[in-house]
This record gives C-alpha cells, sequence and structure tokens, in this order.
C-alpha cells in the first residue's frame, strides 16, 4: 500500500527562531494524517495508535519534506523504516539544479493542482495561534488538503519520471530518498555538546575581535584622519580602501553597465565620484561639541529634547579636509566591482586585493585587508556558529544536525539550525572542540575522503597525469608550492593548498601575483585531459541544454550560449557541477548509507557528515571495532560505487580516519 502521511506539531519560538522539532520540550504532536492509495483518509488526533496499523502496511510512505514526518513519528514511538518517496526531493532532483520554490503550496500551484488552503489557516500562522489552539474541523480540513496535494503531486512526479524526458532521473530520486532516511536518523541522534568548551571558545573569539578591531581603528585614523568611520560599514569601508566617494547615491549605479571598456569605466568614475580626503577635526564652536543647540523656554528651563546643531551635523565636530588623500587607494579593475556603496567589500574582492598588497609588496594596505577579513570571519563564527549552536542546542545537550538535500543546486549536503558545511576547512577550526561523545570514555571520529574532487575529476576526464599522480600517491600540494616558488615567490606546502585544485572550478590567475597567475597557467598545461573534457562538457551543454553526470544526475542549462572569444555563458557551473555533485551528491551520500549499514548493531552512530567526510561518536567498547569498520569500507569503496552507478572506476578512492576526544584534537588512525 503506498501511504501518504502528512504532521501537524505545535512550535516553539526561542532566540528569535522557529524551532519545529520534536526535541523540545513544549513541542507536541497534534494530528496525523493519513491517505491511503485507494483513497481511504485517516486523520488521528491525540491518540495515535491507529497510525502503526497503517504504516505496517505501507509498502511506501509518501511525504512532503518526509524527513520532518519520520522524526515526529519516531519521536513518538511510532515505527517506520521502509521505503519513503519524498515530493519535494523528487522535484528537486527533476529541476536539473535550477532552483525554484519548493513548498507543497509553490510545487502545487506550478502544476495547477488543488491545494484548498483556506485563507482563515493563514491568519491563524500569521497571528502565530498554537496549531492545537486552531479549531478542530479547520486544522482537519487544512491537513486532508495537504493529503490530497501531496498524493497528487507524487503521482505527477512518477509520471514525469516515467517518461523519456525524465526516466534517466529516476535513480537519483531513488538514491536520493533512500539517503533521506539516513539524514533523519543522523538528525534524531543528535552530536552531544560540551558546553564549558563553547563558553571557552566565545570568549577566545571575542578576546581576537576585540584586539583587531583596536589595531583597526588605530590604521583607520592612520588613514582617515579624524573622520569618524563605522568598521562594519560597507559603505565606509569603500571609502577607505577605493578612497572614493560617489556624488549621488541614488544615480550612482546608473552611471555603468556590463561589458564597458576600461576607459569608459574609469571615465564614468572619475565623473561620478569624488575622491576623499584625511580630516582634521575641530570642535564646533556653535554647540560646543555636544551635537545638540542649547534651547531655552520662556520660562528659563532648557527644553526637553534639544534640536541638533545643523552647522556640524549633530556631530558634535567640524571635519576639515587635508590636501592628503585618505584611504588605500585601490583602483577598482572592472564594473563588477561597482556597488550600490560605492565599490565592492565582500570577501572575494579583498581576498584579489590582498593578492595585489603581495604583488606590490604593501605591507600596511595588506595588514589592512587581513585584519578586515578575520574580523568578518570573527562576527560570523560567533554569529553562526556560537551564538547558533547555543540556539538549536536542545534540552537533551545535543546539537540535532540537520542535513538537507535540496538545498544546493549539486545535490551536495548543506546544512541548517546552524549551518556547520560552512566551517572553515582543515583541522584548527575551535569550534570543532566543543563536539564530544556522548559516552564516558567515547571518541570522536572522522573518515574523510583524500582529495575526493580532484580524484573524482581525473576520473570524469580521464586525464593521464591526474589519474597518474592519484595512483602513486604524488604530493599535488608541494608541486603547486614549488611552481610558485620557482617563479619568484616562496611559498609553503599549507599556503599553496588554496591554490591546487582551485583552477578546476573555474578560478584563473586575475587579480593575483605574477608568480601564483603563472601556476594557474600551468594547471591548464599539465591536466591537457582535464582542459579538453572542460571543452567536451561545454559543448554538450551547448548541443543538449544539459550536462548528466555518470549516476544519472541532470543540470540544465536553458540560456547558455556562445560568447565571442569562443566560450560559453555558464562555464564555471559547467565546470564545477559534474565534480561537486558526483563527488558529494552521489559518492558521499552512497558510503555514508553503507557506512549506516555497517553499524547497525553498534552502539557506535554517525552524527554528522560535511562535505566529503562522516563524523561517528564511538562507544568506548567499539573503538578498535568502529577503526577496523572503516578500513574495511575502504577496501570496499570501489566495488560499491561501480556496482552502484554501473562504471570501471580506474581511480582510487581513500578514506582517512582520525579520532579523539573531541571533533577538533583527533589524530590519524594508524
Amino acid at each position: 500500500m503506498k501511504l501518504t502521511l502528512d504532521v501537524e506539531n505545535t512550535v516553539t519560538h526561542r532566540d528569535g527562531k522557529l524551532h519545529l522539532d520534536p526535541f523540545e520540550t513544549n513541542n507536541k504532536l497534534v494530528m496525523v494524517g493519513c491517505l491511503t492509495d485507494k483513497g481511504e483518509e485517516y486523520l488521528f488526533r491525540d491518540d495515535f495508535t491507529g497510525v502503526q496499523e497503517l504504516l505496517d502496511e505501507a509498502t511506501i510512505l509518501i511525504g512532503h519534506n518526509i524527513v520532518h514526518d519520520l522524526l515526529w513519528l519516531w519521536e513518538c514511538g511510532l515505527k517506520y523504516d521502509g521505503s519513503v518517496f519524498d515530493t519535494m526531493l523528487g522535484e528537486y532532483v527533476l529541476q536539473r539544479g535550477i532552483k525554484e520554490p519548493l513548498s507543497l503550496e509553490a510545487c502545487a500551484n506550478r502544476y495547477d493542482l488543488d491545494t484548498k488552503k483556506q485563507d482563515t489557516m493563514k491568519e491563524y500562522f500569521k497571528n502565530k495561534v498554537p496549531i492545537d489552539e486552531i479549531p478542530k474541523q479547520e486544522l482537519s480540513d487544512y491537513l486532508s488538503a495537504d493529503l490530497k496535494a501531496t498524493q497528487e503531486l507524487s503521482d505527477v512526479i512518477y509520471k514525469k519520471l516515467n517518461t523519456v524526458e525524465y526516466a534517466g532521473l529516476m535513480d537519483t530520486v531513488l538514491l536520493t530518498n533512500r539517503v533521506a532516511l539516513t539524514l533523519a536518523r543522523i538528525y534524531q541522534t543528535g552530536f552531544t555538546v560540551d558546553v564549558d568548551k563553547l563558553n571557552e571558545v566565545r570568549e577566545e573569539f571575542e578576546k581576537e575581535k576585540s584586539m583587531i578591531e583596536d589595531r583597526l581603528n588605530r590604521q583607520v585614523h592612520q588613514l582617515m584622519g579624524d573622520t569618524p568611520i563605522n568598521l562594519n560599514s560597507p559603505e565606509q569601508m569603500s571609502w577607505i580602501i577605493y578612497s572614493r566617494k560617489p556624488k549621488d547615491k541614488t544615480t550612482w549605479m546608473n552611471h555603468f553597465v556590463p561589458y564597458m571598456s576600461k576607459e569608459e569605466f574609469k571615465s564614468k568614475i572619475e565623473e561620478n565620484s569624488d575622491k576623499i580626503y584625511k580630516t582634521i577635526a575641530v570642535k564646533c564652536q556653535e554647540c560646543n561639541g555636544t551635537g545638540k543647540i542649547r534651547k531655552v523656554k520662556k520660562d528659563g528651563t532648557l527644553y526637553a529634547k534639544l534640536p541638533n546643531c545643523i552647522t556640524c551635523n549633530h556631530l558634535g565636530y567640524i571635519f576639515t579636509p587635508t590636501q592628503e588623500i585618505a584611504g588605500l587607494k585601490f583602483n577598482p579593475p572592472s564594473v563588477k566591482w561597482v556597488s550600490a556603496n560605492g565599490f565592492s567589500v565582500n570577501k572575494k574582492m579583498l581576498e584579489v586585493l590582498q593578492h595585489v598588497t603581495k604583488r606590490t609588496e604593501s605591507i600596511n594596505a595588506y595588514s589592512f585587508l587581513h585584519d578586515l577579513q578575520r574580523l568578518s570571519a570573527l562576527d560570523t563564527y560567533l554569529s553562526s556558529f556560537i551564538q547558533g549552536i547555543n540556539t538549536y542546542m536542545k534540552p537533551d545537550g545535543k546539537l540535532h544536525v540537520r542535513l538537507l538535500q535540496h538545498r544546493t543546486s549539486t545535490g551536495r549536503f548543506s546544512g541548517a539550525d546552524p549551518n556547520m558545511q560552512n566551517m572553515p576547512r582543515g583541522g584548527t577550526f575551535p569550534v570543532k572542540k566543543v563536539f564530544i561523545s556522548r559516552w564516558e570514555g567515547g571518541k570522536i571520529l572522522e573518515a574523510d575522503f583524500a582529495q575526493l574532487e580532484f580524484r573524482v575529476a581525473a576520473y570524469l576526464s580521464q586525464d593521464g597525469v591526474a589519474i597518474e599522480e592519484v595512483t602513486t600517491g604524488f604530493d599535488v600540494h608541494s608541486y603547486t608550492s614549488k611552481v610558485i616558488t620557482d617563479a619568484g615567490q616562496q611559498t609553503t606546502r599549507q599556503d599553496a593548498k588554496a591554490h591546487t585544485f582551485a583552477p578546476l572550478y573555474g578560478a584563473t590567475g586575475f587579480g593575483r601575483t605574477q608568480a601564483e597567475a603563472r601556476y594557474y597557467e600551468h594547471f591548464t598545461e599539465k591536466y591537457k585531459g582535464i582542459k579538453s573534457w572542460h571543452t567536451r562538457l561545454a559543448s554538450e551543454a551547448m548541443n543538449t541544454g544539459m550536462i548528466t553526470t555518470p549516476s544519472g544526475r541532470q543540470f540544465a542549462f536553458p540560456d547558455i550560449r556562445r560568447l565571442t572569444n569562443g566560450s560559453v555563458t555558464n562555464f564555471t557551473q559547467i565546470k564545477n557541477y559534474p565534480v561537486q555533485s558526483f563527488a558529494t551528491a552521489d559518492i558521499v551520500p552512497l558510503v555514508l548509507m553503507h557506512m549506516e549499514d555497517k553499524f547497525k548493531t553498534y552502539k557506535s552512530c554517525i552524527v554528522n557528515s560535511v562535505h566529503d567526510s562522516v563524523v561517528v561518536d564511538v562507544h568506548p567498547e567499539e573503538i578498535n571495532q568502529v577503526i577496523y569498520t572503516i578500513k574495511e569500507i575502504n577496501n570496499e569503496l570501489k566495488q560499491l560505487i561501480e556496482n552502484k552507478f554501473k562504471i570501471d572506476l580506474n581511480v582510487p578512492l581513500l578514506l582517512e580516519a582520525k579520532i579523539g576526544d573531541n571533533w577538533l584534537d583527533t589524530k590519524d588512525v594508524a
């Protein structure tokens, strides 16, 4: 029996966030709706014993965002571990990388399905009326409509998957739904948080942030004189970095068009912006430095609210420009750098400018940009990770890791509440130390694929040099370091890592030092097979409007066109999507499920997956057993992948395991 299911539960509003999960103490299951493939509808409220009987008869469970429904069933003591079909994930795969809204209402509207949504329900939700306080009949009608829409949507998706146009996506849909069950179990399991360590890391970050702010403020005064600057203002950072300010922000963007010549771009900047000069501050005599005008009533008392001083614009000081140009005096290289505030100061642009400072040996400018980026990173670490973990950690002392398959264009996992996929790469991120085992004496093990995306690129392109390097264990990062060093810029192996595989995803030597740019040229000279493969991908996209990976996953490029230089639009995505998707949306999930199957009889459990790694909470009695199992899986990788995707994998893959008392302090497994 095909059983369509949907649940309604209360939610908790905490720390400005909406918590819909069953791990919140005050959340509860209110209604469960079931619809059979014979049209029989069952709505359960308060007593859910009848739900289990239907689950026992079901051969497949259909839902929209099925992970949410499964969690509530499991946490309420109901059991189901059979096949599932998630209409949200099915629709996502059918979109072929072109993102459209995936809510049930949006999908129903797209296919002209009858959702019968009631305006009164929207009012209830808008006014934050608890689900269990909505009149029973209205909630029942709402749930019934969702069940019918989900069932109709599943029928539409199944029909599409059985047409010639979409049949090739069936395997991807089936894999995605199998993975959903594994991700639901990871979500349910949770990852234990050491609250004391979390507070220690917060203090470390806040201390470093304060030191950098002090240093930046001193640098700002040297660069700008007495002009007051807010370090959090992109507009004022633009003043400092580019030493220019738009004359009229309301019309500024209108003066620039794509692909304008360098001469015209430079001319428009000159015409529509002013140079900024250092200033000297003098106390305003009109308000005596208060920024307010003293105004007395007829009875001799002061007005409660004093008017602002017009002379100094209520700043209390008059800022007189000197003859010295302020700021770092960088010149934006193209129209892509123009922003509403002047010029962009985003992370990517600042990285390019840092490369320029290396080339020109501008130590002060490099120091300023480096501190600015670090400050931005610390703000992110404190808000997204420290506060995020604190906000979403549940009463059981765990962060229940929520991994999603439908947010990225390539199908690789994204995270939510918080998104730990955005953690900096490498083994030095302090936040990782707050994650520990749930068992006394337990360990945290991370099994990480070695250079997975490069190895996948070697296989997909069949580049002989890349395959040989992977097979023989050639140290590509040391080689990158040598190329850059030989070109005149002394570079360590660690620093070279950032460049080694960057050209694989469309990065170029633009904006980099001459030595670094040489490596980017060298990459395409060395890996001729990868370059040729990129050309073939572009032709495939031009001829068919899409590209297809060995797993059957597809990515559409309906608006692709050939450029005058012979290249194509969307070339970065065309190069990136096949590698990233086959590596982290197909191979990693496949291995994740295989690992979970191996651990079925263990107390140890999978608690997270980040990019190309799997994190395991290891029971103290199973340490050697889990390590052995990872080695066993390593020996099974080739056969596992070949059997699933019907390919001849002639590039070896490798899982490297490390284990320790927390997620950060781990050592390689011998």
